[in-house]
């Protein structure tokens, strides 16, 4: 079986996270994936975000980090310094190879290198480029620096996140990065189905503040229905009640109850079917205005059963319920070997002769995924495609 995106190219200019996860993706689909890595640093900066490293064989810390490893795998490491005159031109023969490049420089930072979109487009007008910044290349913050937990912040998520009477919380990973690269390969797959189609290349201009802002989703707008500020709830719903975490005598459960009707078995599983005829509670609109009023009863309901008890009484009257699972429980479960998503790429240079990755969870029944190349050590690749870029400059490819 072939890639959905087999024999296209893609020069990746990007690093740290958005652009990375944007084109693992697209290599995990069958694109070819050119990373250009800076020699004066080493390259992408995420291969020193650690520990934890993969050590190889002898014990050596390698330059495989953990956090490098999570978006970088089928991708080629090129050892190119932009800032050269040989470099640039170097980048300016892949990318007369190239059908997509992605950057994630401060906006204009590319044109003194006459790398910038623009420069690009002209030269080669089938390119679709795309660039990642914090806030955009326009707007008044066009300029600030962009980082995920900056992105948090001003996008509104931390003030949604938390405890009630809590600091804002960020999320536990780098959400608006990932989503962000997200975004970003759903708007390069569009761009290209237009290049296809016209012959057209164009620019995608991607910010980590504006993607963040667009899963606020129904709360943000909820905020522009009302005018009025959301409240932090913790794990609490805003708008359906019970949905949330609840102490058990052995742990901590999630309850879901999603509508009226398994509100009703709901309540049966507790023994006390009146809570599903008390007009305070038998309605969701009730159950919001008497929130506090109704949790108060639940809570001191499910704190003297144990979590299998909840679990196995939930799940048999098909009210949706579930445990907090550790990373370890999540790992080690029979859902994730069964979806394959816990995966390991054989490398044998290191220790263990392999390192152990997150799956791609797209499953395509007649163009699948494919996991081609482990994540590359900083320049790996360089002679062989530096070679491969002559032989087609010779040809006139």
């Amino acid at each position: 079986m072939t890639g959905a995106l087999d024999g296209l190219k893609v020069l990746d200019l990007s690093r740290i996270l958005a652009g990375p996860t944007c084109t693992q993706l697209l290599g995990d689909l069958g694109a070819e994936v050119w990373k250009i890595e800076n020699p004066r640093s080493d390259g992408d900066d995420t291969r020193k975000w650690g520990p934890p490293f993969v050590d190889d064989a002898q014990g050596t810390r390698t330059d495989l980090s953990a956090y490098f490893m999570c978006a970088n795998r089928n991708k080629q490491s090129v050892s190119v310094d932009i800032a050269t005159s040989e470099g640039q031109d170097i980048i300016h023969q892949l990318a007369a190879q190239a059908d997509v490049v992605i950057e994630n420089f401060k906006p204009d930072g590319l044109k003194k290198y006459g790398l910038d979109h623009a420069s690009l487009l002209e030269a080669h007008p089938r390119l679709v480029y795309c660039s990642i910044s914090g806030y955009g290349q326009t707007g008044p913050n066009r300029d600030k620096p962009g980082y995920d937990l900056m992105a948090q912040g001003f996008g509104g998520v931390m003030s949604l996140t938390g405890e009630p009477e809590g600091r804002p919380m960020k999320v536990g990973v780098g959400i608006a990065d990932v989503m962000c690269g997200m975004y970003a390969t759903v708007g390069i797959l569009a761009a290209l189905r237009h290049r296809d189609a016209t012959g057209e290349g164009q620019h995608v201009d991607l910010a980590l503040v504006d993607s963040q802002i667009a899963w606020l989703i129904n709360e943000g707008v909820a905020h522009l229905t009302t005018g009025q500020e959301r409240a932090r709830r913790g794990n609490e719903h805003a708008t359906i009640v019970p949905y949330q975490t609840f102490e058990a005598a052995d742990g901590h459960v999630l309850v879901a109850v999603g509508n009226d009707s398994q509100y009703v078995r709901f309540c049966d599983f507790l023994g006390r079917p009146d809570l599903a005829e008390n007009p305070e509670f038998s309605t969701n609109p009730a159950r919001i205005v008497n929130r506090s009023k109704l949790l108060k009863i639940i809570e001191g309901l499910l704190v003297e059963r144990s979590m299998q008890e909840i679990i196995d009484g939930l799940e048999a009257r098909k009210v949706p319920v579930g445990p907090v699972n550790s990373l370890g429980q999540v790992f080690s479960s029979e859902q994730v070997a069964a979806r394959e998503m816990k995966i390991d790429m054989a490398r044998d240079d290191v220790a263990g002769d392999k390192v152990t990755l997150i799956g791609n969870p797209l499953k395509l029944s007649k163009t699948p995924v494919t996991y081609r190349r482990p994540p590359p050590h900083f320049g790996e690749d360089t002679e062989d495609l530096l070679a491969w870029l002559r032989e087609q400059t010779s040809k006139g490819a």
